[in-house]
């Protein structure tokens, strides 16, 4: 393992940006190195809005087999493709699966319009214990509001704890989750230079200008990357391509 942080350490020395690493081998210590906690989350706001939605079908209070009307918030574009769809209706099931796996920012919205932006914060807080500045202030590609100064946040802190949510939900909810992370079908950041179809990745990605995200985990591991102040993607790329082999074939 102390290769690996060596690894690590000289790969993130070479990076001019703002950025949190973070890698855990099972049954082994973790590595954390960062120079930032709070980062703009891009998309990885969508990983505790899904652990959001499945605390409160826990308790009765949405339902994913309930149907979901496509119009019912503007047909923001961006990521994904549901606002191409000619069916208009679908269960959340299929929009949370669009979420997750193509990053589409319209079903977000819909999600989002159905728990709410407060109660969506109030479940980080008091459900899934994120109480590091994780929080979400606006919709998805809602330029109108980041104008007046809202966006949605995500910390080092809190990305760690995500993977605790993960295993505390039930066996029936992590069987629902899981192959929801694992459709994701971004392979840009640390699944460059890794073969493909070699493992199991489960994660999401998100990207805007100047910032980098991969959060996920496999069998055995869980890692994720976060950055800001992005001048030079390349640098971050190079990294990865040398710490996604590293860190994801066992």
């Amino acid at each position: 393992m102390n290769e690996i942080a060596d690894l690590i350490g000289r790969e993130t020395a070479r990076l001019t940006c703002d950025y949190a690493l973070y890698f855990r081998r099972q049954g082994r210590e973790p590595i954390f190195v960062h120079t930032a906690d709070l980062f703009p989350a891009a998309s990885i706001i969508k990983v505790p809005i899904l652990l959001a939605w499945a605390h409160l079908e826990r308790t009765g209070e949405v339902d994913r087999t309930e149907l979901c009307d496509l119009d019912a918030e503007p047909q923001v574009q961006g990521a994904g493709l549901s606002w191409l769809l000619r069916s208009r209706q679908l269960p959340y099931a299929d929009v949370l699966l669009l979420m997750i796996a193509l990053s589409d920012n319209l079903c977000t919205n819909l999600v989002i319009r159905r728990v709410g932006i407060e109660r969506l914060n109030r479940v980080f807080r008091e459900q899934l214990g994120l109480c590091n500045g994780t929080r979400l202030e606006r919709k998805l590609m809602d330029y109108e509001a980041r104008g007046r100064g809202l966006d949605n946040w995500v910390s080092a802190a809190d990305c760690i704890r995500l993977f605790d949510v993960l295993r505390e939900l039930r066996a029936d909810e992590r069987a629902w989750v899981d192959p929801l992370f694992a459709a994701c079908t971004d392979v840009g950041l640390w699944l460059r230079n890794v073969p493909r179809d070699t493992i199991r990745f489960c994660h999401k990605t998100g990207s805007i200008p100047g910032v980098l995200h991969d959060w996920g985990y496999t069998g055995d591991a869980e890692l994720f990357i976060l950055t800001r102040n992005v001048q030079d993607e390349g640098e971050v790329y190079r990294a990865l391509d040398v710490l996604g082999p590293a860190l994801l074939i066992p």
